[in-house]
């Protein structure tokens, strides 16, 4: 499915009112908001030094695999630039000046200005956790906004918000896990950190599937045949060209791959989660029941249906391969090279 046909053009063009009276209001006015600092150290307080040695201390039971997964999320979040050029380049929908008046346009300002808040946090507090190898790191990052992504979306709005629905409930699992791991080894605010950026990502998630809703509505055949392109190509994550400059010539292995590894092994983000993010929306959209399809959308549609089983198939193949292997530790300059299995 590549560009937009003049039928699903005008779909897209026709649905600027929805723009402005669905999707902005779920962003929040910036006063509502919080704000990294509300959950940092103060520099103003004379405590401030004792905060800083009370972040130390409770992160000092973080396991480096945990910490790993923490830092590849942070950088995810921290490419943000390339996520909104992304958003710029989908036909019928791109904020054409840098500060268009359109519904379209301010969503997608104010959708990464609201973003841009998870990676200032994230790396403002394992800055401070003294755990981490802030040089690498900033390489990292960097080097994944020189690099950009490509998730296959042809600048197809279509494609384009079938591929932020998924991906949007995608970091809400990954954050909200890490949440969850966080409180496990005692770290109470880190773990405040990730479930506030989680919900974040929860209201995104909202308005990316409404959009497709939306469409679905007035475009069934189109949105089903977006959702299965989509699906056949897989979503790729969007820090998938990370490199740190140097885990690659010194491992032989991929830095991404490594850390979707960790990510997997952690329970953080695994196979069975993309299998389940795209029964829900499978569910949400109610594909099983769209009516009145062409023959290419019906067969869309009957592909999409099978996928979910067979993905949760090779990953438990996946998994009982892994468990034959022997287990392969590397070292991650994120956490002064120290090493975790992958």
């Amino acid at each position: 499915m590549s560009g937009l046909t003049a039928k699903r053009r005008e779909v897209i063009l026709d649905m600027e009112e929805f723009a402005e009276t669905e999707l902005l209001k779920l962003l929040k006015p910036t006063d509502k908001n919080w704000q990294p600092q509300d959950h940092l150290p103060n520099p103003e307080s004379p405590d401030f030094l004792d905060e800083i040695a009370e972040v130390q201390k409770r992160a000092s039971t973080l396991p480096d695999d945990h910490l790993v997964v923490l830092v590849g999320d942070m950088i995810t979040e921290e490419a943000l630039p390339t996520y909104m050029n992304m958003l710029n380049t989908l036909e019928g929908t791109k904020d054409k000046t840098g500060a268009d008046a359109t519904a379209w346009g301010k969503w997608t300002r104010m959708w990464t200005a609201e973003e841009n808040r998870h990676g200032d946090l994230m790396n403002k507090y394992l800055y401070l956790t003294g755990k981490v190898n802030m040089k690498p790191i900033e390489t990292t990052i960097q080097n994944l906004i020189g690099a950009g992504m490509n998730p296959k979306t042809e600048n197809n709005p279509y494609l384009g918000f079938v591929y932020t629905s998924f991906q949007e409930r995608a970091t809400k699992i990954s954050h909200g896990n890490t949440a969850r791991f966080a409180l496990e080894h005692g770290d109470e605010q880190l773990a405040k950190i990730c479930g506030l950026i989680a919900a974040d990502e929860g209201r995104h998630e909202i308005a990316y599937q409404r959009i497709i809703d939306e469409v679905m509505k007035r475009d069934p055949d189109g949105a089903v045949m977006a959702f299965a392109d989509m699906m056949k190509k897989q979503i790729v994550m969007p820090a998938h060209l990370m490199d740190d400059g140097e885990h690659k010539a010194r491992t032989g292995r991929d830095l991404f791959s490594d850390f979707a590894s960790v990510a997997d092994s952690t329970g953080t983000y695994t196979a069975n989660d993309y299998a389940s993010i795209m029964e829900h929306l499978i569910k949400r959209w109610d594909i099983e029941n769209v009516a009145g399809l062409s023959g290419e959308g019906a067969a869309a549609q009957e592909y999409l249906m099978k996928q979910p089983a067979r993905i949760r198939r090779l990953a438990e193949f996946a998994a009982a391969k892994a468990k034959k292997k022997e287990p392969v530790n590397e070292s991650f300059s994120w956490i002064f090279g120290r090493k975790v299995t992958v």
